[in-house]
């Protein structure tokens, strides 16, 4: 994809990043790089070579402080009622995407890290979604994820109230996986991406698609869904590595089939 809106697309390897680079702006995402985040998940979704997703924001102030406000004003009530479509592509993407927060994460930035299936956050995150000061609502996805990973009464006190959530009380909440100290923040996300990207394609496929599904449905059908999903996995090249590669006390090579 060429001519991206405040995005750059770079790959090291079969780890692919994808960094909100408009840091003079504090990587505010333009409307237009919504659509654009959008084919990005959907082209590395599809690309072979690709193991693992990074999502990160240029500079040293922000992952991003949000989303470009005069920008809601060009475009019609229709199509504000669906950007949590397209802010959702990390969620939708088959391959694991690790958001790497620092500095401001804000409105449609936090919206974006929580449609991500890892979040690593440096010390000085700061969480929030405050599109209630502007007379406005989370419309990107922000009220159902909070409210789904962090339970109704938390996501009430920070949506209604437009509270900024330091990184301590993110983890305490669930919102993050780990903290680092900012200088640490590079290396570590690094190196959960290569752990992802190390191991059975199908496998973290199937686990994402089955964990996602999963989550709003009674105990039964989830559990129905993994079965299903375990015997699928049963017959793929990549288990039989996995096991023999157990036997042998070796690394496994897994080769996504």
């Amino acid at each position: 994809m060429t001519d991206l809106d405040g995005l750059r697309l770079d790959r090291d390897g079969d780890v692919a990043t994808i960094t909100l680079d408009v840091p003079e702006k504090l990587n505010r995402v333009s409307m237009t790089a919504r659509d654009q985040l959008a084919g990005l998940f959907d082209e590395l979704g599809r690309d072979e070579g690709v193991r693992a997703i990074v999502l990160t924001g240029a500079g040293d102030r922000a992952f991003t402080a949000g989303g470009d406000i005069p920008g809601f004003m060009t475009r019609t009530a229709e199509e504000l009622s669906h950007l949590a479509k397209n802010i959702g592509a990390a969620e939708r993407c088959p391959k694991p995407v690790v958001a790497k927060l620092h500095g401001f994460t804000f409105g449609v930035g936090l919206e974006l890290a929580l449609a991500c299936d890892l979040r690593v956050a440096a010390d000085d995150t700061v969480l929030g979604l405050p599109e209630i000061t502007l007379g406005m609502i989370p419309g990107s996805g922000g009220t159902q994820r909070l409210a789904h990973l962090v339970g109704l009464s938390r996501a009430k006190d920070a949506i209604l109230r437009g509270r900024r959530i330091p990184a301590d009380e993110a983890l305490q909440w669930g919102l993050v996986a780990e903290i680092v100290p900012l200088d640490e923040l590079d290396g570590r996300a690094t190196e959960i991406a290569l752990e992802l990207a190390a191991k059975a394609p199908l496998a973290l496929k199937v686990a994402k698609r089955v964990l996602n599904l999963a989550y709003d449905t009674p105990l039964h059908v989830g559990l129905e869904l993994e079965g299903l999903a375990y015997g699928l996995l049963r017959s793929t090249d990549d288990f039989a590595e996995g096991v023999a590669a157990f036997a042998e006390r070796r690394p496994p090579k897994y080769t996504g089939s």
